[in-house]
């Protein structure tokens, strides 16, 4: 019995050896060891990505070159930085298979392209490449009416003038931003093809701040053109000070912040001829000239005896050469007859007037960006784009 006892013991025991053996470390190592020792196998993604412009190009336009695509797979990641800093932000298409910036690239500009993408297996694959932008040869940036810094009257209309025809009217758009902090409205509106004006549904909101931002210098304009200009400008807008020409009854209606309302005898333009009619409509003081040479030759299809004397106090409306400007003559005249050549005039002393007089008076008060409005006068109405009389085009067709 004790035999058989200790043979039993002695298997027991063979058994737990045998398991302590099997779950012991020694035996793994062999094992990983032989695996290892496979060759191992290098998986290739079918994912083909492919970066336009190549890689080393020079002279690239800033607009609509930049492309990353691939075939076989999506894109997971594509990062495009300028030399020096700077991501240029972009978007995927809705099956991953692209990408492009969300904006133009900037001229003269080295870029850095780093693209990634999987397979439908999961296995990835990435290109890098690099170009350089063009160094437009041509520029032709616009020249605008406004100063930075500068404070103008509730009409102001900002208006750009490029040197040459533009033809990309939505590039220059979208490189047009005018900020003015309140969430006003502002909308461009293209006279000629060199010729955009902005301006929001009403006047400007008294006291506020304008910021326009030109983002053009990456812009072409037109074949081969860029519009040269990054900046940004600020203005102020002052008092609002309305004057409504009423050439009927010779009386100017003169509103202004904080002031009670003035009432101003005027002398407007003659019935006939037609050439010294004055214009019905909104127009907008576009410069205090003081003393001006009023001059028949300079008005398109002028009738009548020619002219050519000094007129002072003169507040430019329309660069075909409306005026309210002062009048040194029997001041009877204001309030009863209008024998002007076209301009809203108004009694002023001899030669260089009289800051006392009610022309002095009304040019002193004066800024750029003032609203006059005529009225009632047997003249056609002034062209919206003669100078900024712009407010007489309806907003819904600005």
């Amino acid at each position: 019995m004790n035999r058989f006892g200790r043979a039993l013991t002695t298997g027991a025991l063979g058994g737990v050896l045998a398991l302590t053996a099997a779950c012991s470390g020694g035996a793994a190592p062999k094992a990983e060891q032989r695996v290892s020792a496979s060759p191992s196998v290098s998986k290739t993604s079918s994912a083909v990505i492919s970066i336009e412009p190549g890689n080393g190009s020079t002279g690239v336009k800033p607009a609509g070159a930049l492309k990353v695509s691939v075939q076989g797979g999506k894109l997971t990641e594509v990062q495009v930085t300028a030399k020096g800093g700077g991501a240029v932000p972009g978007t995927f298409t809705v099956d991953g298979a692209g990408w492009t910036p969300t904006g133009i690239l900037a001229v003269s500009t080295e870029y850095q392209v780093d693209a990634h993408a999987v397979d439908a297996n999961g296995v990835a694959a990435g290109l890098q490449g690099g170009f350089s932008t063009l160094t437009p040869g041509k520029g032709a940036g616009p020249v605008d009416n406004i100063d930075d810094g500068g404070t103008y009257g509730v009409g102001m209309i900002v208006s750009l003038e490029f040197k040459v025809p533009v033809k990309d009217r939505a590039a220059v758009e979208r490189a047009v931003a005018i900020d003015t902090g309140d969430g006003t409205v502002v909308k461009p509106h293209w006279f000629t093809s060199q010729r955009v004006d902005f301006r929001p549904e009403k006047y400007w909101k008294p006291q506020s701040r304008v910021t326009v931002k030109y983002r053009l210098k990456s812009v072409e304009t037109a074949p081969g053109v860029y519009g040269e200009v990054d900046k940004d400008q600020t203005f102020t807008v002052g008092r609002s000070r309305i004057s409504t020409a009423d050439a009927s009854s010779k009386q100017m209606l003169v509103q202004e912040d904080g002031k009670p309302d003035e009432t101003v005898p005027i002398s407007a333009g003659a019935s006939s001829p037609a050439s010294q009619n004055t214009f019905n409509g909104t127009m907008v003081v576009m410069a205090k000239e003081g003393t001006t040479v009023m001059d028949s030759s300079t008005v398109p299809n002028h009738e009548g005896a020619p002219y050519r004397v000094e007129m002072p106090h003169a507040l430019r409306l329309t660069p075909t050469g409306t005026y309210v400007h002062g009048k040194n003559v029997d001041p009877d005249v204001f309030g009863s007859q209008n024998i002007s050549h076209g301009c809203i005039g108004l009694y002023d002393g001899p030669g260089d007037g009289s800051s006392d007089r009610p022309a002095g008076k009304f040019y002193d008060a004066a800024m750029v960006g003032d609203v006059v409005t005529v009225k009632n006068s047997v003249g056609k109405p002034v062209d919206p784009g003669n100078g900024m009389s712009g407010w007489n085009i309806a907003w819904s067709q600005w």
